[in-house]
């Protein structure tokens, strides 16, 4: 079912579509947005990138499921991230909408909202130049006039998703499930219902970026620079994944590229993928390194020289979250006196 702009409609059956939102310039390539029916009118499991196209597909999409964004009763947001909880504030000031997402997630948002975006990059200056950057990687952060950064006025959530508790969907069983790691808030949603082609399982989760068919999410350090608390998101990640591969739904609908079955395989696959990760980096901490030094001797996708700037920062916090859960399981040490702090296995 398409409308007229070829806007991808699927319907997954038992009152759930899914929507093809593009993400500009990324990758990723789309958001999914799935469209729940409830007694009180269709619900939204996150919204999309806030972008003119990205707007116009989500609206054609809705038209084309038989609704507009002027009938949303709610949105659901899986985490805080641009691609996710974009829209939300279009959707309510179209609709009147309530906003949902966990209380963590929401103080990220919160903060976004009341920072300047001069702190952010004396944030990311700071923290790059603790983590051993060179010089040409931190001089761009330097100049933050001539930078632009996505999502700096998201919508600020008006309730709050609970963990464990139904969501409050008339004639729907939608059960919040907590799994952070790649946000602090990140929730996945199981629907808690037969599933509409007998599939064996306990119903559907909508798993946003926790659980992926094809792609290991990014799991980082991102944390205010006012809080000292020493975090472990890889730690909660792995727990997270183990939690939702008991869950054992029929089936998972992720929010990105498609729809699986066998969640506890996958589950499976990213513990195994994150323990051999972790191997192979006590391998290379035999001499002490910075972790700007160990994220460019990790393999990623491509060789380092080739991966673009801003996935390199990206990459150096991925080696960070890595190297505090070593750091935490009594696997690596940081050196004494090292200035930046560099890291060796123990």
């Amino acid at each position: 079912m398409e409308s007229s702009r070829s806007v991808p409609v699927r319907d997954h059956g038992g009152g759930v579509r899914s929507l093809r939102v593009p993400i500009p310039d990324n990758p990723l390539g789309h958001t999914l947005v799935y469209v729940v029916d409830t007694d009180s009118g269709p619900v939204l499991i996150d919204t999309g990138w806030d972008d003119p196209e990205s707007w116009d597909t989500l609206a054609e999409g809705l038209t084309a499921c038989g609704t507009s964004a002027a009938e949303i009763h709610g949105v659901v947001i899986t985490h805080h991230h641009p691609d996710h909880h974009g829209l939300s504030g279009r959707v309510r000031e179209a609709s009147g909408a309530w906003i949902a997402m966990h209380a963590a997630d929401t103080a990220v948002v919160r903060r976004t909202r009341e920072a300047r975006p001069e702190r952010w990059f004396s944030y990311m200056t700071a923290k790059l130049t603790a983590a051993g950057a060179p010089e040409e990687h931190l001089a761009p952060l330097r100049q933050p006039r001539h930078r632009t950064l996505p999502g700096l006025s998201p919508a600020l959530p008006d309730r709050d998703i609970v963990p464990g508790e139904l969501l409050p969907l008339p004639g729907r069983r939608l059960r919040a499930i907590w799994t952070p790691g790649h946000t602090p808030g990140h929730v996945c949603l199981h629907l808690e219902e037969d599933h509409p082609a007998r599939l064996p399982g306990r119903g559907r989760l909508f798993s946003g970026d926790h659980l992926l068919p094809e792609i290991t999410p990014h799991i980082g350090l991102y944390e205010d620079p006012e809080d000292t608390t020493v975090t472990d998101p890889l730690g909660d990640y792995l727990d997270s994944l183990e939690r939702v591969g008991r869950l054992a739904p029929a089936e998972v609908l992720p929010a990105h590229q498609h729809s699986f079955s066998d969640a506890a395989a996958r589950v499976r696959e990213l513990l195994t993928h994150h323990e051999s990760r972790l191997t192979d980096l006590l391998a290379l901490l035999a001499e002490p390194l910075t972790p700007w030094q160990l994220a460019e001797r990790m393999e990623w996708n491509r060789p380092w020289s080739e991966i673009p700037y801003g996935s390199r920062t990206i990459a150096v916090s991925e080696a960070e979250a890595h190297l505090r859960r070593l750091v935490k399981l009594g696997r690596a040490e940081a050196v004494p006196g090292s200035e930046p702090v560099t890291y060796v296995a123990v």
